[in-house]
């Protein structure tokens, strides 16, 4: 626990989340006036109902972007959503389909497979927990005499109810599904080089020859940037038939778009940038056709702020989230959240001083030396917190850790 605090008080040094959730959710003040409402509006409500949404979270450095996605992610998996945390340091975003391989990586589709396959067995009479550990459920029926022709054809059944029947799954991921869950019951068999090629395919692969998946049962295309939104929405569906409620798929530091440090790994040409928002673009336009997914893009102010390079270059896209920046009210149902127009409502004086007596309570459990500032350095942070490249959170917990440096 004490390497935990060292590094969390290394990562809120460097203005990021502290790494570790129960120290987050203990030093976490103010979130809640976004968060309930997401959880109560779109989490529990419009998500759970099939609709899909998009946010923008955006505020300078340090403002809490970050904190506010690990936060979001947390809740989601506890009201049943799989979350999915991407940082545009690591993928690129002007090609859909590495968003779509990066999603699936995180959703680790063959154990949400699993959790589909005691589905099946559950229609078929049996309950999954009578299955020892260690064997499939093939064999398992076969151990007490009853795999016989009738019963493997109803599994045969099952399969393609679940995943063939249903208008919402591509066919050929829905075929590639049913011989995965086909492997994990034992019935019909897929040999390990088969489960291999499946796997490389819904990765989008190169490796996957579509000769080899014909034979399969499949009549595949190469997963593009094209079809890729429609490969995630039968993976989101996939993940509902495993008894999940949705995704909720946060991608962060989306300001590398116009970034010009050379340490970057991901540097944008202006082509690329253009395709990245056109990708977007297509994204809004085409979320209705998504089903309970939640897509957040968080970026630092750098980005909005840039004519030449940011979304303002980019018409198409600009078009479709101006009105939201140019709102005079916070308004918690708009697509962009701009958390340092927080201060008003949320950082006042009194959550200033709960922020630093939270941080420095975690802080001096392990002797730490955090100092809890005053009522008036608390007064004095929220009268100068619209200034300055660093966001008011930020300076709470500079001035939390070092006294009062910045």
């Amino acid at each position: 626990m004490e390497n935990d605090i060292k590094s969390a008080i290394a990562n809120l040094m460097k203005g990021q989340p502290p790494g570790n959730r129960e120290i987050l959710q203990e030093i976490s003040v103010g979130s809640e006036f976004i968060m309930d409402f997401w959880k109560e509006k779109y989490l529990a409500n419009y998500l759970a109902r099939g609709g899909s949404k998009i946010k923008f979270v955006t505020g300078r450095t340090g403002s809490g972007k970050t904190h506010f996605l690990e936060i979001l992610a947390m809740e989601a998996e506890k009201m049943g959503y799989i979350s999915v945390s991407l940082s545009a340091r690591q993928i690129w975003l002007h090609d859909f389909k590495e968003i779509y391989i990066a999603i699936l990586h995180q959703v680790r589709l063959l154990e949400r497979l699993q959790f589909c396959s005691h589905e099946v067995i559950r229609q078929l009479g049996y309950e999954p927990e009578i299955i020892p550990e260690g064997i499939n459920f093939a064999d398992y029926l076969s151990s007490q005499g009853q795999l016989d022709p009738l019963t493997k054809r109803e599994i045969r059944q099952q399969l393609d109810s679940f995943f063939l029947a249903n208008p919402l799954i591509d066919n050929n991921f829905a075929v590639a599904c049913a011989l995965l869950t086909g492997g994990i019951l034992g019935h019909p068999m897929l040999e390990e080089a088969n489960r291999k090629l499946l796997m490389l395919w819904l990765e989008g692969s190169r490796e996957a020859k579509l000769s080899s998946l014909r034979r399969l049962g499949l009549s595949p295309s190469k997963i593009t940037k094209y079809n890729a939104r429609h490969m995630l929405r039968s993976l989101v569906e996939v993940c509902c038939l495993a008894g999940f409620k949705g995704l909720v798929i946060s991608i962060d530091n989306m300001e590398v778009l116009v970034s010009a440090n050379s340490e970057e790994t991901i540097r944008y040409t202006r082509l690329k940038r253009e395709d990245a928002y056109e990708s977007i673009r297509e994204l809004i336009d085409e979320i209705d056709t998504l089903k309970h997914t939640m897509f957040v893009f968080s970026f630092d102010r750098s980005l909005m702020d840039d004519d030449v390079k940011g979304p303002k270059s980019y018409q198409a896209l600009w078009m479709r989230i101006q009105n939201e920046i140019e709102s005079q009210r916070f308004n918690r149902f708009a697509d962009i959240v701009d958390l340092d127009r927080l201060i008003d409502e949320v950082y006042t004086p009194e959550n200033i001083l709960k922020m630093s007596t939270r941080l420095g309570q975690v802080i001096n459990r392990f002797n730490a030396g955090a100092t809890h500032i005053s009522r008036n350095t608390a007064e004095e942070l929220h009268a100068r917190s619209r200034f300055g490249k660093v966001s008011l959170p930020r300076k709470v917990v500079l001035t939390t850790i070092q006294g009062g440096a910045e």
